[in-house]
């Protein structure tokens, strides 16, 4: 049975920033990654609790051997999203700062740094009727199943890390037009029958 996404914004959403941005770096990929997230996600799970129906490694780092950022990006499946919203404060206490929608309606989002300041950890929940649960899992999956597409996504953001080490809204922009190629060839293929979203 699918839940309806809120419609109006939580409480304390934070809105994107266009304030400078911390260094931006891709790095090799790292086998670490696998771990890190089976670690963090099992924080998430015992956060969220009962609300959470799955829990899932996306972007850059859950594709083995590509160039990424050193984020961990977790996407939890959650039956409610005002029930994420009443517990606010168990990610809290992980280190997690809470920031609302955050320029993606119906999605609540968490991030994390590590003691030096560095980012670390971004938590995306979307109810399971999302749209955004699809669209990432097939980006994924796509990626994985096809190496070359994936290095070539590695090697764009390496190049535009190096153009705009500062200006995340230049890097962003700069993959926007690469991603949405890629997701749409990433639904078409989810559906046919070589493609099909993997469990993590």
């Amino acid at each position: 049975m699918g839940v309806t996404a809120i419609a109006a914004q939580p409480p304390n959403v934070m809105q994107p920033m266009t304030t400078p941005h911390r260094r931006i770096e891709v790095v090799p990929y790292d086998p670490r990654w696998p771990l890190e997230f089976k670690r963090a996600s099992e924080e998430v799970m015992r956060a969220l609790g009962s609300n959470l129906l799955a829990i899932h490694h996306i972007g850059s780092t859950s594709i083995p051997a590509t160039r990424a950022k050193p984020v961990i990006d977790i996407m939890a499946v959650v039956a409610d999203l005002v029930a994420v919203d009443q517990r606010t404060a168990e990610m809290e206490r992980l280190g997690y700062e809470v920031m609302g929608e955050f320029g993606i309606a119906g999605r609540r989002y968490f991030r994390r740094d590590d003691s030096t300041g560095q980012r670390t950890h971004h938590v995306h929940a979307f109810a399971k009727c999302s749209p955004h649960v699809a669209r990432h899992l097939a980006f994924r999956d796509f990626m994985r199943a096809h190496p070359k597409v994936a290095d070539e996504y590695g090697e764009l953001k390496q190049t535009l890390a190096e153009m705009h080490p500062h200006d995340m809204n230049a890097y962003m922009g700069g993959k926007d037009g690469f991603i949405k190629e890629v997701e749409a060839r990433a639904m078409t293929w989810l559906t046919s029958d070589g493609g099909g979203p993997s469990a993590v």
